[in-house]
C-alpha cells in the first residue's frame, strides 16, 4: 500500500486555475464491467475482479479456491441476468456513463484525456496509447480514480493497477494521483445540488447507501494499527487513520451534504450495500434497512449512492430494482433512486477544476507518486 498523506481542503473562495500542463495526460479510472452480459464474459470479468488481492484479501491459493470453487460455478449466471436488466444499447452502464463523462469533460480541460478500467476494457495500456495519440511527448500522467472515498478495494487498487501497467510501458513517466475528495467543498456542492430537486416534494427519509466493505479492510488500511474498530466511536476520534478510513469518509460526506441541504437528523441516515460472504462487514446493511423502514413509518423513501460518481450495476440493479422491490414488499409506498452525478454539469465543472489545478503548487489535491 502506498500512503499518500492528508491534503487540505480547497478554499471556498479560490477560483479554478486554468493552466496548460505541457506534456501531461489525464486518465480517468473506474472499476469496469464485463464486455457483454453473456455468462462467459461475466465469468471472465468476475474472475479478474475477485482474484484481486485487494478485493478478496486472502493468500493466493485460498483466494483461488474461493473464487473457482464457490463463486464462479454459480454467480456468473445470476450476475449476467442482473447486467442484462440494466444494459444500455451502447453497452455496460458504468462504461457508457464514464465515457459520457469524459466527453463532457473534454472541452473543459487543457490536457489529453482517456479512460481506463481496473477490470476489463479499456485497459491502462490502451488508455496510454490513446493519450500518446493526442500528445506523443508525454512526461507526466495524472491518475484520477473516480472514487470520492479511500478504500483498498476501489480507490487503491485502481490507481496502483494503472500505475503498474503504465510503468511497464513507459518507465520514465512521472505520476500524480487525485486524492479522495469526499469532503472537498466543490464536490459536496455538486452532490447537494444533484439531490435538491428530489427534496422539493414530500418525503419521509433520505438514505445514503454506500458500497460495503469487510471490517478487516478498514483495519488493514489503518496505518496506526491502533484505531479502526479498536477505539470507541473511532470515526469521531481524530486520528491519522481517517486519511485511509472508508467508513469515516463516507460518514463525513453524509454529514456535510445533510448539513448543506438542512435535512433534519431524523430524516436521513447511511447504510452499506453489496456485501459478499459471511465475514463482518460495515453496518448497518442497506438491505436490512430497506425492509425495516416501512414499519418505522418511513413509506416515502429517497436513496442515493455517493460511493459512485457514475451509475452502475450496484445502483441501477441492486438499489433501483431489487432494493425498491424489497422496500415496497415490506410495506413502503414510494421509492426513488436518485441518480449518481454522471454528467451533471456542476460536477463536470468541479472535476475540470480539479484537473486544471494539478500544477498549481498552492493546491494539494494531487499527490506525486513515489515509485
Amino acid at each position: 500500500m502506498i500512503f499518500l498523506g492528508k491534503r487540505p481542503l480547497l478554499s471556498k473562495t479560490e477560483e479554478s486555475v486554468s493552466k496548460t500542463m505541457k506534456n501531461t495526460g489525464l486518465i480517468l479510472v473506474n472499476l469496469g464491467s464485463p464486455n457483454s452480459y453473456e455468462v462467459k464474459d461475466v465469468r471472465t470479468y468476475l474472475r479478474q475482479f475477485l482474484m484481486d488481492e485487494r478485493v478478496i484479501d486472502a493468500r493466493y491459493l485460498i483466494r483461488k479456491m474461493i473464487v473457482e470453487g464457490f463463486v464462479l460455478p454459480f454467480r456468473p449466471k445470476k450476475s449476467a441476468e442482473a447486467y442484462q436488466s440494466v444494459w444500455m444499447k451502447e453497452g455496460a452502464p458504468l462504461k457508457v456513463l464514464t465515457e459520457n463523462f469524459r466527453q463532457a469533460l473534454k472541452p473543459m480541460v487543457n490536457l489529453p484525456l482517456s479512460v481506463a478500467m481496473r477490470y476489463g476494457n479499456p485497459t491502462p495500456e490502451k488508455s496510454l496509447e490513446e493519450l500518446e495519440a493526442q500528445n506523443s511527448n508525454l512526461e507526466e500522467i495524472l491518475i484520477a480514480p473516480l472514487y470520492p472515498h479511500y478504500a483498498m478495494s476501489s480507490y487503491e487498487t485502481a490507481y496502483l493497477y494503472v500505475l503498474e501497467k503504465i510503468k511497464k510501458q513507459r518507465p520514465n513517466l512521472k505520476f500524480k494521483v487525485l486524492q479522495p475528495f469526499y469532503d472537498e467543498q466543490a464536490y459536496i456542492n455538486s452532490l447537494s445540488e444533484s439531490i435538491t430537486p428530489y427534496l422539493e416534494k414530500p418525503y419521509d427519509h433520505l438514505l445514503f447507501s454506500y458500497h460495503g466493505l469487510p471490517v478487516r479492510h478498514l483495519k488493514k488500511s489503518d496505518p496506526t494499527k491502533k484505531h479502526c474498530y479498536l477505539v470507541d466511536q473511532c470515526c469521531d476520534v481524530n486520528s491519522p487513520a481517517w486519511d485511509f478510513c472508508y467508513k469515516h469518509q463516507v460518514i463525513q460526506t453524509t454529514k456535510l451534504v445533510a448539513s448543506q441541504l438542512k435535512i433534519p437528523a431524523h430524516k436521513f441516515s447511511y447504510s452499506f450495500q453489496s456485501r459478499l460472504g459471511s465475514d463482518q462487514w460495515i453496518k448497518p446493511y442497506t438491505d436490512e434497512q430497506l425492509t425495516k423502514f416501512p414499519s418505522q413509518g418511513i413509506k416515502n423513501l429517497l436513496v442515493i449512492c455517493p460511493a459512485f460518481v457514475s451509475d452502475c450495476l450496484e445502483t441501477l440493479e441492486e438499489i433501483a430494482i431489487r432494493g425498491k422491490e424489497s422496500f415496497i414488499q415490506a410495506g413502503g409506498e414510494s421509492f426513488t433512486a436518485i441518480p449518481c452525478l454522471n454528467t451533471n454539469l456542476k460536477w463536470v465543472e468541479t472535476f475540470a477544476a480539479y484537473s486544471n489545478q494539478a500544477e498549481a503548487t498552492h493546491k494539494n489535491l494531487w499527490k506525486p507518486i513515489e515509485v
